[in-house]
């Protein structure tokens, strides 16, 4: 593995802001010039890779059983990786870590009523009304990481804050890009 062989790997409910601060912290390294850096997003890789599989406990673990495979993968090729995935409990966690050697659990923090008024895909008034089965926060339960390399509150952060913590964590880590 290279020195740049990490990912950062964003947990939280669903609209918690976990693809909005990937994505702003993927543009911020863009930004520094660092080339060999992908943001792996849930609702991306649930339309194609992941595609067909629903919210049932067995299709979360095969959902993020394929993308830690993906993420090790783009790590041993050098590539730094943001996923944003819910991973909504410390089982499926454990696997994505055991999978994945070199990995940071960033627990993007926000409360089940913020997520829903955040929906702008109608996800949780779909899951409401039946028509999505198993969706964390409503059906199925959301399980707070036992330990995070790093906490985003973000009712009570900023984006930019969120940007800054996520930058210094990096840091800390001493990822080597170019």
């Amino acid at each position: 593995m290279s020195e740049n062989s990490y990912t950062i790997w964003f947990t939280g409910m669903p609209c918690s802001g976990k693809t909005t601060i990937a994505s702003a912290l993927f543009n911020e390294l863009k930004s520094q010039g660092i080339r060999h850096i992908y943001h792996l997003d849930g609702d991306v890789v649930r339309s194609g890779l992941c595609n067909g599989l629903g919210f049932s406990i067995l299709d979360r673990m095969e959902n993020l059983h394929r993308i830690s495979e993906v993420s090790r993968m783009m790590n041993e090729a050098g590539v730094l990786v943001l996923a944003s995935f819910v991973s909504p409990d410390e089982q499926m966690r454990s696997m994505v870590k055991s999978t994945i050697p070199n990995l940071s659990m960033v627990y993007v923090k926000c409360s089940a009523e913020e997520c829903e008024k955040r929906d702008v895909k109608g996800m949780w008034k779909k899951a409401r009304m039946g028509e999505i089965k198993d969706f964390t926060g409503v059906d199925s339960e959301f399980q707070e990481p036992n330990d995070p390399d790093l906490i985003l509150d973000t009712i009570n952060m900023s984006l930019e804050e969120c940007v800054e913590k996520s930058l210094a964590l990096i840091s800390k880590l001493n990822i080597k890009q170019v």
